[in-house]
């Protein structure tokens, strides 16, 4: 509901304002972002403990936030191995440099999941999306955007991976 005064712009879905998100600003995306997003159809599963294995393995990895306490880390797993690991102070950045690293090694996507530490955003199950994976795991949470497209989407989106404990938002048959 918009106060009495304000308005939205009509147009606004077709046009992009970036913000940065860290110091509490916004970022609105067109539709047109997911247009090549289609329900993934995929044969995937990946047994729970692998996820708290690979997790486990995951933070020890990050040598850089422990020296610094800040920065995020993103991973390319299949199984309970790392395959391609990236750190970068934007949680986007180190998913994009995970993309980067296998579209220049040609590194298939099919049989993997993406691993990451910061928040899921909309944005970023997009962009998992757009690459046909159809699992997204985070050590943190998901916005609820993320876990609507997650569901419309068919892709299973998992957050909270501590210990041996996980939060299953989306499509939860493909953790066995």
């Amino acid at each position: 509901e918009i106060e009495e005064g304000h308005y939205v712009k009509e147009n606004i879905f077709q046009e992009r304002v970036v913000t940065s998100g860290c110091a509490g600003g916004k970022s609105f995306y067109r539709a047109n972002d997911m247009k090549d997003c289609i329900p993934l159809d995929s044969s995937l599963r990946v047994p729970a403990e692998d996820i708290f294995r690979v997790m486990e393995n995951f933070q020890k990895k990050s040598s850089l936030f422990k020296d610094t306490g800040g920065v995020h880390s993103s991973a390319l797993c299949r199984q309970e191995k790392i395959k391609v690991f990236a750190e970068d102070i934007g949680r986007h950045n180190a998913v994009d440099k995970i993309f980067g690293k296998c579209f220049r090694e040609n590194i298939s996507l099919h049989d993997k999941f993406i691993l990451t530490s910061g928040r899921v955003s909309s944005e970023i199950l997009i962009k998992v999306a757009k690459r046909n994976i159809p699992v997204l795991v985070s050590r943190s949470a998901s916005t609820d955007m993320a876990v609507m497209l997650a569901e419309r989407l068919n892709i299973t989106l998992v957050g909270f991976v501590r210990g041996s404990r996980m939060n299953v938002y989306a499509h939860d048959f493909r953790i066995i």
